[in-house]
């Protein structure tokens, strides 16, 4: 069809908060259109064009005609980056090495960050978190998992800390999306709470990978229920663990904007 066929058109809109399970979009145009933080589990999309189209999420069972291609996916990510493997620990020993790695590479995304502009450091990328707020997001999920999970602290929110967009104003949780910390101000922080994680998993023995531990029962996120010690500190690397990912993606843009045109 043309676009002059369609009857409605909705060019440029956002829709947040939409439920739209069950729904049918036939016969739609969805060029250049953005999906984030959108949940897909048990979509069908068939007869559909995918051409240019990158997809970046948890993959799991995902099928292209007719070929389930996430082993496929997840092999590739592990050749590309045989660390990548060590973020899937199952014993105390594997933590210990898991999280060694975690602090080397973020000590080296840090040093890329500190040749760029401050002000650089603050911009979204195609509307994904700035820098610091990246880290800033982080403090977040050291102080929710580990802080309040494992070490039992009823209140350990910085008011720095950003919890993930989706999940909006809750009780006891600090979500200043405005604020503009320096770089210095956040890696206090940041160190602060790196250190706490290492004295877990300097601490950790295997028995106790396989106990649950309970959230403190107070306002605050996650919710008061047992948790799985292997399970949350498998959270925890997977944060650091993608948003390093993500911030480095988003460093070499505004490292390309920055190099003088050649002539």
């Amino acid at each position: 069809m043309r676009l002059e066929d369609y009857d409605v058109s909705q060019r440029g809109a956002t829709f947040h908060g939409h439920d739209f399970e069950g729904a049918l979009f036939d016969d739609c145009l969805m060029p250049n259109a953005r999906f984030k933080n959108v949940d897909f589990r048990g979509a069908r999309m068939r007869g559909s064009l995918f051409v240019d189209v990158e997809l970046t999420g948890e993959v799991q069972g995902l099928t292209v005609n007719g070929v389930d291609v996430t082993a496929y996916v997840e092999a590739e990510l592990d050749r590309r980056d045989p660390e990548r493997v060590k973020m899937r620990p199952s014993d105390a020993a594997g933590f210990r090495e898991a999280w060694d790695i975690v602090e080397r590479r973020w000590a080296e995304t840090v040093a890329r960050a500190r040749r760029l502009d401050p002000e650089a450091l603050h911009e979204r990328i195609d509307g994904e978190w700035s820098f610091v707020a990246t880290l800033r997001h982080l403090v977040f999920a050291t102080d929710s998992w580990v802080r309040r999970v494992i070490l039992g602290e009823p209140s350990p929110y910085s008011p720095l800390d950003l919890p993930h967009e989706d999940m909006g104003n809750q009780p006891g949780v600090p979500n200043d999306k405005d604020a503009r910390p320096s770089l210095d101000e956040v890696l206090a922080l940041r160190r602060d709470r790196m250190a706490s994680v290492r004295q877990v998993v300097d601490e950790l023995t295997d028995e106790r990978l396989t106990e649950q531990t309970v959230a403190v029962d107070a306002p605050g996120y996650p919710a008061p229920q047992p948790y799985p010690v292997a399970d949350v500190l498998l959270t925890v690397l997977n944060e650091e663990w993608m948003h390093r990912l993500y911030a480095e993606r988003d460093l070499a843009v505004l490292e390309a904007r920055r190099r003088p045109t050649a002539t």
